[in-house]
């Protein structure tokens, strides 16, 4: 898949995501945050929410179906560099806006696996799957 079509892939499901955390009762508190780490590394959290006092940090993964056979699920390309990333980015999330680190907040990660032939996502929110 193209850079650019991974990107649109990318937007698509993070829009689906948004719509699926909103309906659930999340407040979406902003989208895209990116920090340069490590040198020249930019890391970015797809999703900031809040429900329930507390503030998830919400990566999302997106993947067209049908997909290849044996392929990964969205949610297996989070690797270890990748938690160790997410958390280095809420940490200064939560300092930039004066939220103390003991505040309740998580790192949740949303698989979403979009079939356009038919017109229908299967979404799966996996809470508290970074720490």
């Amino acid at each position: 898949m193209e850079q650019d079509e991974s990107r649109k892939l990318g937007n698509f499901g993070e829009k689906i995501a948004c719509k699926h955390l909103e309906n659930k009762g999340y407040k979406i508190l902003g989208r895209n945050y990116s920090k340069i780490l490590d040198c020249k590394l930019r890391g970015e959290i797809d999703i900031i929410a809040e429900k329930d006092k507390i503030v998830r940090f919400i990566e999302v993964k997106s993947q067209k179906t049908p997909g290849r056979a044996g392929s990964f699920l969205p949610e297996d390309r989070v690797d270890s560099r990748k938690k160790k990333q997410l958390l280095k980015l809420a940490q200064f999330w939560l300092a930039e806006n004066n939220f103390p680190c003991d505040s309740g907040w998580q790192i949740d990660v949303i698989s979403v696996k979009i079939d356009f032939e038919n017109k229908k996502a299967k979404i799966r929110h996996f809470e508290n799957a970074v720490f």
